[in-house]
């Protein structure tokens, strides 16, 4: 990372772009944003049954994920102050709107009469280093994703008040587009290495359908086992997932030279295949037969995933990227 963002040894930084960016997050839009009211412990009162279970697994979930990002753009923060202190200063202000997520989130769940020791996690945290460009493309697509998820959650609420379960939904159009202007400085990252998103180069290609279809698959299958959560909410679990997917693609499409054809009429038929057999393994796990039977059951069941799962990477994809990488490189949107 320190060498990609060394302005003496990649001329490719656009350094307006950045302090434009930086210019962005000091503005802090959502500094007020996060404030609770009373509505909040009375909410939490009502949910009761499988639903407060699930509702509560949602909250610990988003907590983590918020903090970890927290964590992650804090370190990168620390180690890129020396090198180039406006990228430093940006994953210093993006960990505070993680932060401050999380401590939201944290807070909702004393509402539940529960906690996370966001503390223990900071003093245990173990860090695993990827190449930066497995780094960019996967965390570009992660915050756009979940800013077409929070939005889309949002106003599908708005339409349908009576599945305003808890007051934190309110909250999220204002707190996607933290998410938003998050993937908008990982774009400029990956700008900065045009090898990355180059419509040319086979393997920023071949990269950019990989991470595209590792983070479908894995949102697509980890949603269908929470299916109850989105049902409370009154959502339909597929039609949801297969909206976000489509949308997060048509904007990764801007950047990335290549993505899937998620509007191809073969793709969801194949995900959904893949939800069926990931449910089987589930039943599986949850049975009371010997292990060694168990992974006896699973064998056949993870080479149906793997073949399918090659058939979906190996679909025609969609030629896409808008930056164009001649001579005199220009913004193409």
């Amino acid at each position: 990372m320190e060498e990609m963002f060394n302005p003496e040894k990649n001329p490719q930084l656009n350094t307006a772009e950045f302090e434009a960016l930086l210019k962005e997050f000091r503005t802090d839009y959502n500094q007020r944003h996060f404030v609770r009211n009373e509505t909040f412990k009375k909410a939490a009162e009502g949910i009761t049954g499988p639903t407060r279970k699930i509702f509560v697994e949602f909250l610990e979930r988003s907590c983590t994920a918020e903090f970890s990002g927290f964590l992650l753009y804090k370190e990168l923060g620390r180690r890129l102050k020396k090198t180039n202190p406006v990228v430093a200063e940006i994953f210093t202000l993006m960990s505070r709107d993680e932060a401050r997520h999380a401590g939201f989130l944290n807070k909702a769940m004393s509402d539940f009469n529960l906690a996370l020791d966001l503390g223990f996690l900071t003093k245990n945290r173990q860090y695993t280093f990827f190449a930066p460009k497995f780094i960019l493309y996967a965390t570009y697509l992660s915050e756009k994703i979940g800013y077409w998820r929070y939005i889309s959650i949002y106003r599908h609420l708005q339409r349908n008040p009576d599945c305003q379960l808890y007051p934190i939904f309110e909250y999220f159009e204002n707190w996607c587009q933290d998410e938003n202007r998050h993937g908008d400085f990982f774009s400029a990252m990956l700008k900065s290495e045009p090898q990355l998103v180059s419509k040319d180069d086979w393997q920023a290609k071949l990269w950019s359908r990989f991470f595209c279809l590792s983070v479908y698959i894995t949102m697509y299958l980890n949603d269908h086992s929470r299916d109850a959560f989105y049902s409370a909410l009154g959502l339909n679990t597929t039609q949801f997932n297969q909206h976000v997917i489509i949308e997060t693609n048509k904007t990764t499409a801007r950047i990335f030279p290549a993505v899937p054809d998620t509007e191809h009429p073969d793709f969801f038929i194949k995900m959904d295949k893949l939800v069926e057999l990931n449910t089987k393994l589930a039943t599986i796990g949850k049975g009371d037969a010997p292990e060694m039977l168990k992974n006896a059951q699973r064998a056949p069941i993870i080479v149906q995933m793997v073949v399918l799962m090659l058939q979906i990477f190996f679909m025609p994809p969609m030629e896409s990227g808008s930056w164009d990488f001649d001579s005199e490189a220009q913004l193409a949107y």
